[in-house]
Parts: C-alpha cells; sequence; structure tokens
C-alpha cells in the first residue's frame, strides 16, 4: 500500500488521499480498476462517487467484481460539493468503522462542474484532510488532465498530499495546509443578474414570515410543491441562525437561475462563521455545532458560503425547481 508521503509500507493508518491525473480512458481505467480490485482483495469495503460515464466504463471493466461494489453517481449525490464529506465519504466510513479499513473512488471535480461551484469543490477537496484525518480511509480523487484547466490541476497538488499519474505514486510539494487553503476560495459571492425578490426580517420576528415569503414567491417562480417544502426547511435554518447568533436584521434575496432551472435564495446577516467545517460534519460530531447548516447542505443543490468578521455571512441557497 502507498502511504501518504508516496512510499510504499506496511499496513497504513488514518487517511490517504491521492489525486490521480489520467488524460483518457485507457489511463483512467489502468489505475482505478486495479485500485479498485487491490482493495477488494484486502476485504476492504469499496465505494466508488463518479460521473455517470465514468460509472459505466468502470462497472464494464470489473465484471464480476462490480457486484462487491458500492456505486455513486458523483453528479447526483454530490451535486452539492458541501454535502460530499457528511453524505457520502463520512457516511461510508462510519458504516465500517468496525469493520476495519475502507477504500473510495471519488470524482467531485469533473468537467461538468460550473465556475460557481467550483470554489466549494476546492474546499471540499483540501477539508478531506481535516475532517477524515483519522479515519482508517484511502480516498483516491481522479482528475481529467485533458478536460480540465491547468488551475484546477494546480489546485488538485495543492489538496492531495500524493499525486498519482501513469502508475506512479509520488508526495505532491505543492500541497498546502488546507484550513488555510479552503480560507483563500472564502470569497465574495457573484452578483446575481435579473430580477429579484428582497425581504428584510428582524431577529426579533417569526420565521414564519420568512418561510411564507419564500414559499409564494417560489410558487410564482413554477417550483415543484415538495421542492418548495425543501427550500423553505433550508432557509428556515439560515434564518435561525441569523435570529440567534446576530443582532440583526437579516436581509433574504431571491432570484431565478435560468442556466441551472434553479430557484436561488441568498440570506445576509452580520455573523461569522468561524468554523471550516460547519455543515461539512454529520450530526453527532464534535461538539454539535453546525446542524442548521449540515441540513441545509442535504436539501440544496449548491450552497456556497462567504464569512467575513467585518463584512458578515452570506448563505446562497440553490434549488432546482423540479427534482
Amino acid at each position: 500500500m502507498i502511504t501518504a508521503d508516496g512510499q510504499r509500507r506496511g499496513e497504513p493508518t488514518g487517511l490517504i488521499h491521492p489525486a490521480l491525473f489520467y488524460h483518457d480512458d485507457r489511463t483512467y481505467l489502468a489505475d482505478t480498476v486495479p485500485y479498485i480490485r487491490e482493495g477488494l482483495a484486502a476485504g476492504e469495503p469499496v465505494m466508488v462517487a463518479v460521473p455517470p460515464r465514468n460509472l459505466v466504463m468502470l462497472r464494464a471493466a470489473l465484471g464480476s467484481d462490480a457486484g462487491d461494489v458500492e456505486f455513486h453517481d458523483m453528479t447526483e449525490l454530490g451535486r452539492n460539493p458541501a454535502r460530499i464529506i457528511p453524505a457520502v465519504l463520512g457516511a461510508f466510513v462510519d458504516r465500517h468503522r468496525d469493520t476495519g479499513r475502507v477504500r473510495v473512488l471519488g470524482e467531485p471535480v469533473h468537467a461538468g462542474r460550473t465556475d460557481h461551484e467550483y470554489p466549494s469543490c476546492v474546499q471540499h477537496e483540501a477539508l478531506i484532510n481535516v475532517a477524515l484525518r483519522d479515519a482508517s480511509a484511502t480516498v483516491l480523487c481522479p482528475y481529467d488532465t485533458a478536460a480540465l484547466a491547468p488551475h484546477v490541476l494546480a489546485d488538485a497538488r495543492q489538496t492531495h498530499p500524493v499525486i498519482v499519474e501513469d502508475g506512479d505514486w509520488t508526495r505532491s510539494d505543492a500541497y498546502a495546509e488546507p484550513v488555510t487553503l479552503a480560507a483563500t476560495f472564502n470569497r465574495p459571492l457573484p452578483e446575481p443578474e435579473g430580477s429579484r425578490f428582497r425581504l428584510t426580517f428582524n431577529v426579533r420576528g417569526s420565521t414564519q414570515t420568512v418561510r411564507g415569503f419564500v414559499a409564494r414567491r417560489a410558487e410564482e417562480l413554477g417550483m415543484d410543491p415538495s421542492r418548495i417544502a425543501d427550500l423553505c426547511a433550508a432557509v428556515h435554518e439560515v434564518a435561525v441562525n441569523t435570529m440567534i447568533h446576530t443582532h440583526g436584521p437579516g436581509t433574504l434575496t431571491m432570484w431565478t437561475d435560468p442556466a441551472s432551472a434553479s430557484v436561488v435564495v441568498e440570506v445576509h446577516d452580520s455573523g461569522w462563521i468561524a468554523d471550516p467545517l460547519a455543515g461539512r460534519r454529520s450530526p453527532g460530531r464534535g461538539d454539535g455545532r453546525g446542524y442548521g447548516l449540515w441540513l441545509v447542505n442535504m436539501l440544496c443543490d449548491l450552497v456556497l458560503i462567504h464569512t467575513d468578521p467585518a463584512s458578515g455571512t452570506t448563505v446562497r441557497m440553490t434549488m432546482r425547481t423540479h427534482r
């Protein structure tokens, strides 16, 4: 087994988190299939979470071994990058905590990601190294060098202690301290385009006012009723945080994103989120804080946060109008 410094040693301990650089189907399969089969041979639970095309390739290449692998479509389960650690990786580790080491092939950064999603993707990759530091897990993350921009590959070298390329596992000299790197992607969010609805709510006001406002506007914007309920639940959690943790007021802005057929709701207040893993931990871990943001991440298709002790916190929640 290759350990975190790129050396082959005995039984590993703690997290191993390499990036796999591949440039075509052949190089993809040449490294991923042996990696999966090595895990199965060692009796490790194996999970694969990659885009649909690569899922099909891997199932075919693995043949009968595919039946022993847990497969997920990363474009669905991991659509919101902030959901991947608690709902995908952490959940898999927790389910097998008593069975020994686990092995994951996860492709959160792929050509289908938008520019809006990308900063959260980098934060996710960096924070894996914190959230799962002590986990008995190997998490191999493929990067398509033919499809992804050079800056994406440069970021991968900073978020992964080990790089795998053409079968060689080597230590990444560019690897950066995870929390510091994640903080560099805590950037002001781009201004929305088009028409918007706005509501200012007082911290002593009822969250029912916020929920009613969101429900009415979402219905006007053509959102499916079941999605409206989820969106209202997510916004409620953020509004409650505003009411509990700030002196107010809070500002809610709502608009549509035609490119993704989504409704977007943004809440801004004067608070500051100091914990870089807020919302990226499963409930019950740590000191119990961050449950509200965890629920927001579970419900929404994309959650972006910009937080600053001077300018306050903006939480932007995106949800498709239909499932």
